[in-house]
């Protein structure tokens, strides 16, 4: 009769969905894993779709896929699935995208819960429509004539149709994250509820590291400095101790500019039409790349020299990093293709009992699962045990980036 119980129970347990990244997790993320179950109940299960070992900004992950992983799970996520590299690395449209795909195909989750500045999903959930509908594409069209920058434009023509109010709520970044998961859901005509709550603690990229919660940003900048002690202060517990741990092993921080070299010599082989294969806009920005990597002598130096006011730095910082892992954007796949499994604990593992029946694409709980998938599923895999790779390149101490990694590991179980 208990096992009866227990599994009615696991069947019918409410279960929210986090698109992330933890890079490094700090305290304003556990805030809203606590705050998930506070306002859907304490037994709510919580599934995460997070970025791998490279993030959203076009940048290396601080500390790999898999200590993020288990970071997550220990601070209150039940299962962490992958977002798989060519959503990880996209624009936030695209990134959001996948992190819906990955937690819609689970056929589990009720809810999509996100951090923004406003905490009304309401209001992001209608600018979402608004950014879907024909009035909202016809006022872009005519403000993009002008040569103003995308995001300027964007906000102009929602303003014409809501009104300044409603349209300066695209000023924050988590805000607009949440409105590219609304549009997700929306366009998938899915039933999943946006959750949001008032994010707490430092602003997303805020650089001040003094106040109780700061931003991700700052802690990176920290370890950037040299202020270890301090930076790990900032991160939530559970991390601290996943990132010691990578540190002891020679695996982190992970920063971009320990692999510099190489990222200059990935670019300075590549010809000009391996930099048009780059650009998704045909808008000129490969020219400018390309004429930048054949002078400059870093990589913050290329992003100075493409740069116009018209495109931000994480456009430019993407396609460098495409450049690197050898991606093509004509080639991203439209839809996820299969759920990689990075870490769980019990009721992870019981979610992913339920997944047998409910998930829409095949679920990897190992990596010679790949290979009985179809041709897509597997270059795919194939891509992201070489970006893998690629990644380890970056770590402090050589010796530790042994290639291979996604072949032979399979999720963190806590």
């Amino acid at each position: 009769m208990s096992l009866f119980c227990h599994q009615f129970e696991v069947d019918f347990v409410q279960t929210a969905g986090v698109i992330i990244e933890y890079s490094p997790m700090h305290m304003g993320h556990v805030h809203l894993l606590e705050e998930i179950r506070r306002l859907l109940g304490t037994d709510t299960a919580v599934i995460c779709a997070m970025s791998g070992d490279f993030v959203q900004r076009g940048d290396f992950a601080v500390v790999g896929r898999r200590a993020r992983a288990k970071a997550a799970v220990q601070s209150g996520a039940d299962l962490v699935l992958e977002i798989p590299l060519p959503w990880a690395v996209a624009s936030a449209e695209r990134f959001a995208d996948g992190g819906v795909q990955v937690l819609l195909d689970a056929g589990l989750v009720s809810h999509i819960a996100f951090g923004s500045e406003c905490g009304d999903a309401d209001a992001l959930r209608e600018i979402a429509e608004c950014l879907l509908s024909d009035a909202f594409q016809e006022a872009l069209r005519r403000g993009l004539t002008t040569g103003r920058p995308y995001a300027a434009c964007r906000q102009k023509a929602v303003e014409q149709i809501l009104g300044p109010e409603k349209a300066a709520l695209l000023e924050s970044p988590n805000n607009i994250l949440g409105i590219e998961y609304c549009k997700s859901l929306l366009r998938r005509g899915s039933d999943v509820q946006p959750l949001t709550v008032p994010r707490v603690g430092a602003a997303h990229d805020e650089k001040d590291a003094d106040g109780p919660i700061a931003s991700a940003s700052a802690i990176r900048a920290l370890l950037r400095a040299g202020e270890r002690e301090t930076a790990l202060a900032r991160m939530a517990p559970a991390m601290r101790r996943a990132y010691e741990e990578e540190e002891a092993a020679g695996r982190a921080p992970v920063f971009q500019e320990t692999c510099e070299r190489a990222v200059l010599a990935r670019l300075r082989s590549m010809t000009e039409e391996d930099f048009a294969a780059l650009d998704e806009g045909r808008e000129g920005l490969c020219n400018r790349l390309y004429d930048a990597s054949r002078t400059a002598a870093g990589v913050a130096e290329i992003l100075e020299k493409a740069k116009t006011k018209r495109y931000a730095y994480a456009r430019l910082r993407r396609m460098v990093l495409w450049a690197y892992l050898g991606l093509a954007p004509a080639a991203f796949p439209k839809e996820v293709p299969y759920l990689r499994v990075l870490a769980a604990n019990a009721m992870g593992r019981e979610l992913l009992a339920r997944m047998r029946k409910t998930a829409a694409v095949p679920v990897l709980t190992k990596p010679a699962d790949v290979r009985r998938l179809g041709a897509e599923a597997r270059e795919l895999f194939e891509l992201e045990a070489r970006a893998a790779d690629l990644y380890a390149l970056a770590y402090p101490d050589l010796s530790a980036a042994v290639g291979g990694s996604v072949w032979r590991e399979g999720p963190v179980i806590v």
